[in-house]
């Protein structure tokens, strides 16, 4: 497919009814945009959400939608909330977005004691991705993020919680690593199971969210605004790429993001990803890290949707 042809469908998303989705951090920005998005070409979607109020707030914002909306209590720093959720899941589910995140955040912990943002980021959604994915029926995307390919990004695999070393972007840039090893370890684990499952990783840029306004730094917090005024996507942009890998016929693997300068913004296009993010080995010991950590493991295969189920 060449760019053109993807550029032509880049705003296009198919008849979504009958199906489906569940989108984690769905209060706002690029999340609710997805929910939108998806709902109102005809989808069931699911906002996953910590706090029930502004989900139900965000839900309302949903109008004229052809699929419905539903709210659904989910605490991303928290195994128990996640295994919660989890167990009260019936039925099928056709997309399931890893869209969460906190980013730059000064040093904090999830109620399990993992670095927050490497705990919320990747370890949440190794956790809920894991438990939900007998129900999974076609796909899960995972939001990563350009950050992977700054200076110095790495798994600390000796100090994952980043133990009397903590740096707010070292944390984050790690955690978005992360999240594009699990899927490149998840899709070979989906292709070795013959499941019809692909796992899919999106980027959106430089979208301008309520992400940047938590920074640990102020002084970066005043450039992300300034930033978000010059350079930044709206939130129904930075989403794009997001629906583009969850509706999409794309191979398992792929990695979307904006086709502009710098994958800051455009149209969704398929994007390549740094060395340290196409490391089969670092994945694999990424995923042994993570079952240790929560405790929650790759299910049986004779659980998963099958290719020729």
């Amino acid at each position: 497919m060449s760019k053109t042809q993807r550029k032509s469908n880049a705003t296009d998303i198919t008849d979504q009814s009958g199906r489906t989705a569940v989108v984690t951090g769905a209060n706002s920005g690029i999340g609710l945009a997805a929910v939108d998005a998806l709902a109102r070409a005809g989808a069931h979607v699911v906002l996953a959400v910590r706090d029930l109020r502004r989900g139900e707030a965000a839900a309302a914002s949903v109008r004229g939608a052809k699929g419905t909306v539903e709210v659904r209590r989910l605490d991303l720093a928290d195994l128990a909330s996640i295994r919660e959720f989890a167990a009260g899941w019936q039925g099928g589910l056709d997309v399931l977005v890893n869209n969460a995140g906190v980013m730059n955040i000064p040093e904090a912990a999830t109620k399990d004691g993992f670095e927050m943002q490497f705990g919320t980021n990747h370890l949440g959604h190794f956790a809920l991705t894991n438990l939900l994915l007998p129900n999974v029926r076609d796909r899960v995307v995972t939001v990563a993020s350009g950050a992977h390919r700054f200076p110095g990004a790495r798994i600390h695999f000796d100090n994952l919680n980043l133990a009397d070393e903590y740096a707010p972007m070292a944390a984050y840039n790690q955690s978005k690593l992360a999240n594009l090893l699990f899927t490149l370890e998840l899709q070979r684990r989906l292709t070795e199971a013959g499941s019809r499952v692909r796992a899919l990783a999106a980027h959106p840029g430089w979208a301008a969210t309520n992400l940047q306004g938590r920074d640990a730094s102020a002084v970066r917090r005043v450039a992300m605004r300034i930033g978000n005024r010059v350079f930044a996507q709206d939130d129904r942009a930075g989403a794009l790429p997001t629906l583009y890998a969850a509706t999409q016929d794309l191979p398992g693997a792929s990695y979307v993001g904006p086709d502009g300068l710098g994958e800051m913004r455009g149209a969704p296009t398929l994007v390549g990803r740094s060395r340290a993010a196409s490391d089969p080995v670092s994945a694999r010991r990424l995923w042994t890290a993570s079952e240790e950590l929560t405790g929650v493991t790759f299910p049986e295969l004779a659980d998963l949707p099958t290719a020729g189920a």
